[in-house]
């Protein structure tokens, strides 16, 4: 005889799917809706209004702003580049970079729980019950976890939602996924925050927002740096841990 199933497990796994794919149409319209609403065009035409709202109803602005980029995060939208840009628009350097942190880190925060709930946590226990070479690659991420998740962020090739993703689906600590992404998205926040504060400039010439700026080796240079650091101890671990087996 089959063994019966729990009504109770059954009805989760039904809210789950519904809920993944509740994100998941949410995220294919915004995508489809939303990509000329959500740029540097609209912004610029915009840009006066922005600020004069801003102005009279600044605590207002500011959560909207956090709300939206969370928003813009958790559903993986296009636009996430113009909001941190728009960050330093808003709110100039400081602000702006504390406010794109923040948001970015909540939103990147909301993405990971939804998909470790919705499979990601079934995927890595499959992972971890298996044999071979993926097993042995979650073991080695999880073994070098926190270098792992800052090469994730300071590699300027990863695109964001890669790095929220994946994490959430190997089985990645809740805690240093929040702590790798509140640090490691730092430097370019840093770098987006500036190119929105000088954006009044920019737009006051009529010209656009220069993004290619951001692989220019003064950028670039810093950021690959901080990742070789990130990236040093798992050198260290890898050579230390064949020392080990040679003298075995």
């Amino acid at each position: 005889m089959r063994p019966l199933r729990d009504p109770d497990t059954n009805r989760s796994g039904y809210i789950r799917y519904i809920v993944i794919g509740l994100v998941a149409a949410l995220a294919l319209a915004g995508s489809a809706f939303l990509s000329d609403v959500l740029s540097f065009e609209s912004l610029r035409d915009n840009r006066q209004a922005l600020l004069t709202i801003r102005d009279e109803h600044y605590v207002l602005v500011t959560l909207g702003f956090c709300l939206a980029y969370v928003l813009i995060v958790v559903f993986s939208l296009p636009g996430a580049t113009v909001a941190s840009v728009t960050g330093g628009f808003l709110f100039g350097l400081s602000m702006g970079t504390a406010l794109n942190v923040l948001a970015a880190t909540i939103g990147a925060s909301g993405l990971f729980l939804a998909v470790r709930w919705g499979f990601g946590a079934a995927l890595a226990d499959r992972i971890e019950s298996s044999d071979g070479r993926i097993r042995e690659l979650q073991k080695g991420l999880r073994d070098n976890e926190i270098s792992v998740m800052f090469l994730l962020r300071l590699v300027p090739a990863v695109p964001f939602f890669v790095a929220n993703l994946l994490p959430a689906l190997v089985g990645v600590r809740f805690r240093n996924f929040v702590l790798t992404t509140a640090l490691g998205i730092v430097p370019g926040a840093l770098v987006f925050t500036w190119i929105g504060a000088g954006l009044g400039e920019v737009f006051a010439r009529g010209e656009d927002p220069d993004l290619s700026i951001l692989w220019e080796p003064y950028v670039v240079g810093p950021l690959l740096a901080l990742a070789a650091l990130a990236g040093f101890p798992i050198l260290v671990r890898a050579r230390r841990a064949r020392r080990l087996q040679k003298a075995g």
